[in-house]
């Protein structure tokens, strides 16, 4: 069952009982209360009626029953409207009644009062005929009492009570007319954003992770509203995520196997031929370099693949040094190498220490210095820049090399990419040095970010934040 028709139920169930019992009730009381005035009335008449006897007859000892007949004849004629019917009696006889007809009535009534004392009851014939008796006693003469009993039609009070049933019916038939309609719309109203967001969990479960609902309060159905958003957004996030993650790793294997495909077919090639013997000794001489230069080649790529691995999984200890001492260490290192290149070196190093892993970084500046040459043909010029930070150190890698492409630019430190494939195998790249750089600068807590120089050349910013000592 929906939740919808259970609110509409419970507010059907709830509004019946309390309209039952309040309806009930105000019939009952109203009903009581005109009961309780026609009671008032009927003694009112009864002590009229025992009132006119007393000075008409005394009520001496002696009691004169023609004359208190012919008294009670002139009273009714003069009160006939006042009661529906009288009589008047010993424990023996009848002395007067006015309808002997409704003396079954008077028959009907409990134990006879005792002198003094007044009793009411009322008779009904399913709802026709009803009337309310009263009888009193009193004490006449020498152990004499008289009873004295009127009957008055309440016939109009018992119908009246049941129009009212009636209309009480009718009225609240209409009403849980009304309260179904009115609590099925407003719980309508109130289960549609979570029928919204019924449907958003099925269509996210059914891959269209875009789905969202929408959040029209700020109630707690619209908290659950924008608490599902949230979290579709960062499920659909982490989706990307693993998306990108599951690509790179198919683009990573495919690169590997690339890479492997070409060496290790001319290896194999190579080893064929010797282990057959059908090559000359200078022949033989070749083929040994070239399986050597293979393997080493294979070596040096085993070893970049490794300490990528390493770097993605370890927290390396950073220690307080000066960065501009590993900047000039390297230059004076690289000018003699670069100048056979036509290739100058030099830097620009502020004064300052901060922790840095200085085995790593040295590796990052040889890898960014290594790129900076390789994107030389006929000489240049790379310049290196310290800054420091307040929390670190920022390193600008220049040179005046062919640049980047712009194609080239978001996906520079993926592993084995390369901006020029073929000019980077001859140049012996693998295209793992800008993705070994990207997590050095990951274990300082730092960025790494490439671009274009506005005149000529390419640009690298590392910026290392692991503190300042």
């Amino acid at each position: 069952m929906k939740f919808r028709f259970k609110i509409t139920f419970c507010m059907l169930a709830l509004v019946s009982v309390l309209f039952a019992i309040g309806g009930s009730l105000l019939i009952s009381e109203s009903f009581a209360d005109s009961l309780k005035r026609e009671q008032d009335a009927a003694f009112g008449v009864y002590q009229m009626v025992w009132s006119t006897l007393q000075i008409v007859n005394g009520l001496d000892p002696y009691l004169d029953y023609e004359a208190i007949k012919e008294t009670m004849e002139q009273l009714c004629e003069q009160k006939r409207s006042a009661w529906a019917a009288l009589q008047l009696r010993t424990d023996t006889a009848v002395l007067y009644e006015t309808d002997p007809m409704l003396s079954v009535y008077f028959m009907a009534r409990p134990d006879l009062p005792t002198p003094g004392e007044c009793q009411f009851f009322t008779t009904a014939d399913n709802g026709k005929n009803a009337f309310l008796i009263l009888t009193g006693a009193v004490a006449a003469g020498d152990d004499e009492i008289l009873y004295l009993s009127t009957a008055h039609d309440i016939s109009a009070l018992y119908a009246m009570r049941q129009i009212q049933q009636h209309t009480y019916l009718q009225v609240f038939c209409v009403m849980l007319l009304l309260c179904a309609v009115l609590s099925y719309t407003v719980a309508k109203l109130l289960t549609a954003p979570l029928q919204e967001l019924s449907c958003a969990s099925r269509a996210i479960a059914s891959g269209q992770l875009a789905s969202r609902v929408s959040v029209r309060s700020e109630d707690e159905v619209g908290m659950v509203g924008a608490d599902f958003n949230a979290m579709a957004g960062q499920l659909e996030e982490k989706i990307s995520e693993l998306n990108d993650a599951l690509e790179r790793q198919e683009q990573f294997v495919g690169s590997f196997a690339h890479e492997m495909k070409t060496p290790m077919t001319s290896l194999i090639g190579y080893a064929e031929l010797l282990h057959n013997g059908l090559l000359t000794q200078t022949e033989q001489n070749e083929a040994a370099y070239y399986i050597y230069a293979e393997g080493k080649r294979l070596e040096k790529l085993s070893r970049k693949l490794l300490q990528l691995l390493v770097l993605k999984h370890k927290d390396l200890p950073l220690v307080p040094l000066r960065p501009a001492d590993l900047i000039e260490g390297l230059v004076e290192r690289l000018r003699p190498l670069c100048a056979i290149k036509q290739i100058s070196v030099s830097c620009e190093c502020q004064n300052g220490r901060c922790n840095l892993e200085p085995d790593l970084v040295w590796s990052m500046l040889l890898n960014l210095a290594d790129n900076a040459q390789k994107a030389m043909e006929n000489g240049g010029h790379i310049h290196f820049k310290l800054e420091m930070l307040a929390d670190g150190c920022r390193i600008y890698v220049l040179d005046n090399g062919r640049g980047i492409p712009e194609e080239a630019l978001l996906h520079l430190t993926e592993a084995f990419y390369r901006a020029d494939k073929a000019r980077s195998r001859e140049q012996g790249g693998f295209g793992l040095g800008l993705a070994l750089c990207q997590e050095i600068v990951k274990l300082h807590n730092g960025s790494l970010q490439f671009g274009n120089q506005p005149e000529r050349g390419a640009y690298v910013i590392a910026e290392l934040r692991g503190g300042r000592a």
